[in-house]
């Protein structure tokens, strides 16, 4: 088990490389290996509990289908939405710390709604409270400040897919 899940973070960490670097001369892909397994074989432990949940096609389904879905929908809509704040003086800037509970459990699940919501444009996670399993969320344009409806409209849809992927 604990081979896969060096093998797991490996091969993560190989493909992150290569993709990063967008080289596949041989300098890159041998130092791309030997950097990979080292990370494989020290990072492992901490990386995956799990492994058999990599290989889960149902898993990979809803991260692809996430993906597309946050890029092309959630990321437009909120770009289109703030650039018409900062290009339209009317349309009302409504800032706010807002508290919007979350309800993933895993720690993959809450850095990826975190950082969803973040790279959301026009919302920031400013802390994480996992005792109290809430984000403080600035948000540029805070329609709602109670937290149930606040996590209706800030992190719900990126929540659901995570329960999905994660848990």
């Amino acid at each position: 088990m604990k081979a896969l899940g060096a093998f797991i973070v490996f091969l993560l960490a190989f493909v992150t490389y290569i993709v990063f670097t967008g080289s596949t001369s041989p300098y890159d892909i041998v130092t791309g290996f030997v950097a990979a397994l080292i990370t494989g074989l020290i990072f492992s432990h901490i990386t995956v509990k799990n492994p058999a949940k990599v290989f889960s096609p149902r898993r990979w389904l809803y991260a692809i289908i996430y993906a597309f879905k946050y890029i092309i929908v959630y990321e437009t809509l909120a770009h289109v939405d703030v650039i018409k704040r900062i290009l339209h003086p009317k349309v009302p800037v409504n800032p706010a710390v807002v508290k919007v509970p979350f309800y993933v459990k895993t720690g993959y699940g809450i850095t990826a709604v975190a950082n969803s919501i973040t790279n959301t444009p026009g919302t920031v996670v400013l802390e994480v409270d996992q005792n109290e399993g809430v984000f403080y969320v600035h948000w540029i344009d805070a329609k709602v400040l109670e937290p149930v409806e606040a996590r209706k409209q800030v992190s719900e849809a990126f929540e659901e897919y995570c329960k999905k992927i994660f848990e």
